[in-house]
């Protein structure tokens, strides 16, 4: 039961092989379950990437299944095509387009079986990625914040400035009121005069300008730092929107990019290990000498072109010889004067009904 299948996955013709060894009966077993195994393979390796595109088992599965199908298809029909022949260099050329075929199978099978096998190295390198991502991310959605960050506090800096341009100035007029009370300085008298009572009542005024000014520029500052808020704020949502959209950069091409990061030899082995999965039946086929199924499919095919050639054959003559009976029975007949008279006749009673027709037409539209 599982020999039969599998001779016929291979694309061989069974009856034919019922007639052979045991020995040929195995071999294009042998040939058939390669082909049907590699199809499976295409099957896990269509559904995983599938996988990675839709998020979904069942439809990957499906989508799997039909890539599966498609490859066995493919690869039975490449085995049974090839046929052996009396020169290996016309077999080789016959398999040249079938051997190119299955090198591009096998790329496509290996490829996301390389990415399943080698998923840890291939997520480190993609969460190196999303790092990068999200930094290059961060930057990119502050570069649309600073300018406006940077002058409101440039206009922060400027109110605090100018408060302490306004105390130093305060400060400056007690100094100099105190000096003139002390005699250090101004008048250089002793005690409360005119002079002291003068500077007095201008620090005074500058220290209320002061107060009023520590007021009215914390009051301000306060606002620009509510806006400043609002911007972080606005800031810190816009990069906990697009985070999510670096989190998911794990789809098909982002894990192949990050599968070519890798180093090459371990995919290259694996690849080639799929492409002499793939190539086999078909190198069977080109190094092995013909075999009792060989010389049976081709006496039978032989068989069926000579039958179809002698019918074709028969056909043609069939027809030229009755093409050459009918040209002489015709001119046969042109030669029998009883004909001539008797088609004549005829031809002379068809005018008269044609007469006799068209006079009554014409006396109905009268």
């Amino acid at each position: 039961m599982i020999q039969r299948f599998f001779i016929l996955c291979s694309g061989a013709d069974a009856s034919i092989l019922e007639t052979c060894s045991q020995g040929e009966r195995n071999k294009y077993a042998g040939i058939g379950a390669t082909v049907f195994f590699t199809a499976v393979m295409a099957f896990i390796a269509a559904s995983y990437a599938l996988f990675t595109v839709f998020d979904n088992v069942y439809t990957a599965l499906a989508f799997g299944f039909i890539w599966g199908l498609l490859i066995f298809n493919l690869d039975r029909f490449i085995v049974s095509t090839i046929k052996k022949r009396d020169s290996f260099k016309s077999e080789f050329i016959q398999a040249t387009p079938r051997i190119l075929l299955a090198v591009i199978i096998a790329v496509v099978i290996s490829k996301p079986l390389e990415m399943k096998i080698f998923e840890k190295e291939v997520n480190q390198v993609l969460l190196e990625q999303k790092n990068e991502l999200t930094l290059a991310n961060k930057a990119q959605i502050a570069q649309q914040y600073t300018p406006i960050l940077q002058d409101l506090e440039g206009d922060i800096v400027a109110l605090k400035a100018e408060t302490a341009t306004k105390e130093a100035e305060t400060n400056a007029l007690y100094d100099t009121y105190i000096t003139e009370a002390e005699g250090t300085a101004g008048t250089m008298l002793l005690g409360k005069g005119p002079v002291y009572a003068e500077k007095r009542e201008k620090h005074d005024a500058a220290l209320l300008e002061l107060r009023e000014l520590k007021s009215q520029n914390a009051e301000k500052i306060a606002a620009i730092e509510t806006q400043i808020n609002t911007l972080n704020s606005e800031y810190d949502a816009s990069v906990v929107a697009s985070q999510p959209i670096i989190d998911g950069f794990d789809g098909l091409m982002a894990r192949i990019n990050a599968l070519g990061e890798l180093a090459w030899f371990p995919s290259f082995f694996i690849f080639l290990l799929f492409l002499a999965i793939e190539t086999s039946p078909i190198v069977v086929k080109l190094l092995s000498p013909k075999g009792p199924y060989d010389f049976k499919l081709e006496e039978e095919e032989s068989t069926v072109e000579a039958w179809v050639t002698q019918k074709v054959t028969q056909r043609q003559h069939i027809m030229a010889t009755d093409a050459a009976l009918n040209e002489k029975i015709y001119g046969e007949i042109r030669e029998e004067e009883r004909v001539y008279a008797h088609k004549k006749q005829k031809a002379e009673e068809l005018l008269r009904l044609q007469a006799d027709a068209f006079h009554e037409l014409q006396i109905k539209s009268l």
